[in-house]
């Protein structure tokens, strides 16, 4: 098994992953192809954001990868102002998404609120809606904590979801749960979907899965509760899948059938 110590292993494993003819670029005939954004270390391994387009040059798809090995080597606590460690990744530059504008891998050693429901080692992927700028620039503290406090139109969130107090994460914004969601109704916390807001508007879309539920080696698709209407217009997922793929060692969390929305 491949253990990267060093940046030269970890430009290494990049570099034949955007050489493979099966995952990157796409061909003169056809607009089709997988487009790879920022890689950066993690544990001991590698993540990196990527966009999946079809023939016409549509967005399908999107999401984070990141080797198998990348669940070992992992902080075992959290630094001292986040819950947990935060990995930025941007998009691929010729295969963007609108209205995304970034990707943030969280890895949370100790889990976070609240206790007894996401306090287990897991991670989350936000995919956030606003400059990477101005997201760093959440405090969640002071005048900026009744930024994180106003809420979007309620047409704007799914109606199954709340806003309980206490959700607001520097760099972040103030987080929605789905009280209907399984972690929230005696089941164990494995995989569950987030929304999150800032200044009134949805700052980021974010699924969260536990490093447990990983090592099972995943091979699953949900659906996305869906708002009634979009703040912004541009593609937006309707399910969210968590794979492991045997043949490459390495899991994927996507957004999965990108749809138009206006």
């Amino acid at each position: 098994m491949l253990r990267l110590t060093s940046w030269t292993a970890v430009l290494l494993t990049v570099t034949l992953y955007f050489s493979s003819p099966t995952i990157a670029g796409s061909s003169a005939e056809s607009k089709a192809g997988v487009f790879l954004g920022e890689a950066k270390t993690l544990g001991n391994g590698v993540a990196w954001s990527w966009v999946e387009r079809d023939a016409d040059g549509k967005p399908s798809a999107m999401g984070v990868a990141f080797t198998e090995t990348a669940l070992t080597g992992l902080q075992e606590t959290p630094p001292p102002y986040l819950p947990g460690w935060e990995y930025a990744l941007a998009l691929p530059r010729e295969a963007g998404v609108k209205p995304f504008d970034h990707i943030v891998l969280d890895w949370n050693p100790t889990g976070h609120i609240p206790p007894g429901i996401y306090d287990v080692p897991h991670f989350d992927v936000h995919f956030y809606l606003m400059p990477q700028k101005e997201r760093e620039g959440i405090t969640a503290t002071d005048a900026d904590l009744i930024k994180c406090k106003k809420k979007p139109a309620a047409n704007f969130i799914p109606a199954d979801y709340i806003l309980p107090d206490g959700t607001e994460v520097p760099r972040m914004g103030a987080h929605w749960i789905d009280p209907t969601a399984p972690e929230f109704n005696k089941h164990a916390f494995t995989k569950t979907y987030i929304y999150g807001s800032y200044n009134g508007r949805v700052a980021f879309i974010e699924p969260m899965m536990s490093k447990a539920f990983l090592e099972t080696k995943p091979d699953v698709t949900e659906p996305i509760k869906q708002p009634e209407a979009y703040q912004k217009p541009g593609y937006y997922p309707t399910s969210y899948s968590v794979k492991y793929d045997p043949v490459r060692k390495e899991y994927k969390v996507s957004l999965t059938g990108l749809t138009m929305r206006k």
